[in-house]
């Protein structure tokens, strides 16, 4: 009977044993099932992360190569506008020239016409000639000067012109620049908040710090851009000598 009661009691035992270690391996497993979920979501949450920031850099560079494409365009257009208006000045001038020189000719065969109708008025018909010719040669030297004169202020206003795109360019590129990295520290912040590891956070803490100093640097050397002739804006100088043609009604020294 005793013997009994102890193959009874091991029973129990080996029972209660065989229940303790169940229990014990059930919670094994779900701390298992819960390490390798919250693996998971870390990897999840860092490949999501990665993507986002791989869909910004393709994104923002799509839009720079945009911009770059757009200003490409631009600059082609107007370069053909310039030499357009080039071109049409030039044969402008030379029509100027041409009806300056027909003009002075018929003047000259009328001249002649008279004169040979008297030539004790040879020494009148000399000084006819004269002022023909001085007509023709100032017609030619006027219509010469004129487009001349056109060209020199379209090359300056080519260079003011490229000069405001340059200068609006650089406040492109660095307000760019200001917003990726302001972008970049955000994501620092936040990767920041969540690292558990110490050697994670203070990696992280020295890019942040080193973003948030290319901050400043922007903040400093982006200041406003030149005026875009680069002169000063009292306009004092000495006043450039005066080398326009005689009779030039396009000189800007009258």
């Amino acid at each position: 009977m005793s013997e009994q009661k102890e193959s009874s009691v091991l029973f129990s035992l080996k029972e209660l044993m065989n229940l303790e270690e169940d229990r014990i391996k059930t919670e094994e497993a779900q701390k298992a099932a819960a390490a390798a979920a919250a693996e998971k979501a870390r990897v999840e949450a860092e490949r999501a992360a990665r993507e986002a920031e791989e869909l910004r850099i393709r994104t923002e560079e799509e839009r720079r190569r945009n911009e770059e494409r757009r200003a490409r365009e631009e600059a082609a257009r107007l370069e053909a506008i310039r030499q357009a208006e080039i071109e049409k000045a030039r044969l402008e001038a030379e029509q100027q020239a041409r009806l300056a020189a027909m003009a002075a000719q018929q003047q000259h065969e009328r001249s002649l016409a008279a004169l040979q109708q008297d030539e004790s008025k040879s020494r009148l018909r000399k000084i006819l000639i004269g002022v023909v010719a001085g007509v023709v040669v100032l017609g030619s030297v006027s219509g010469i000067a004129i487009y001349n004169t056109i060209q020199k202020n379209e090359q300056e206003r080519m260079i003011q012109e490229a000069r405001a795109r340059e200068a609006e360019e650089q406040v492109k590129k660095l307000e760019a620049a200001r917003k990726e990295s302001e972008a970049k520290e955000a994501e620092l912040r936040r990767q920041l908040e969540s690292a558990k590891d110490e050697s994670t956070r203070l990696a992280l803490q020295k890019q942040l710090e080193a973003e948030q100093a290319k901050q400043e640097q922007l903040r400093r050397g982006g200041g406003g851009a030149r005026p875009a002739g680069g002169a000063p804006a009292g306009g004092g100088g000495t006043k450039a000598p005066c080398n326009c043609a005689p009779g030039d009604p396009l000189c800007s020294c009258l």
